[in-house]
């Protein structure tokens, strides 16, 4: 097991996802309100192990919104429309954030590489490298069977 924190881990946090996705040859699962990360979008693109996931679909929306006024980052809409098109992900319809409104957002944040679960506060995201955000890289099959199971099976609960 190995803890990680942020910020000022989070770029390396964010390169170590991205390698164990590279490294992946049976499975990558993840759970994500929104995926943002250049490393771990570009592994998820070029993935050769079964990859599938969960993202929160109203957030996401609003991060194609937001890349859709900012060139800087252009590059990565494509990206992402790949890796979400072309894999098997859902996506839970929650509720815009607004300050009085129920916030029933997807934020379970688990990725299941093989063997290797990355799992705490941080969502795959460019902001979450610098936020605080804790999180564990634990190497156990056991447990990444359970959580690999268990994103599945949220998958089936919403829509692609």
């Amino acid at each position: 097991m190995r803890p990680w924190f942020c910020p000022g881990r989070g770029e390396a946090l964010s390169e170590r996802i991205g390698a164990a996705i590279a490294r992946a040859q049976r499975r990558v699962r993840i759970a994500s309100p929104v995926i943002t990360s250049g490393p771990v979008l570009n592994a998820l693109d070029r993935a050769t192990a079964d990859v599938a996931g969960i993202v929160d679909a109203t957030q996401v929306d609003q991060v194609f919104a937001q890349w859709a006024v900012q060139p800087h980052v252009g590059w990565k809409v494509p990206l992402l429309r790949r890796v979400l098109d072309g894999h098997p992900f859902a996506g839970k319809h929650s509720t815009p954030y607004a300050p009085d409104t129920v916030h029933d957002f997807m934020h379970a944040k688990v990725c299941v590489c093989d063997e290797v679960v990355f799992t705490g506060s941080f969502n795959l995201s460019r902001s979450g490298e610098e936020n605080a955000e804790n999180v564990l890289e634990i190497h156990d099959a056991a447990l990444a069977e359970r959580l690999a199971a268990w994103i599945d099976q949220l998958r089936e609960t919403y829509a692609p």
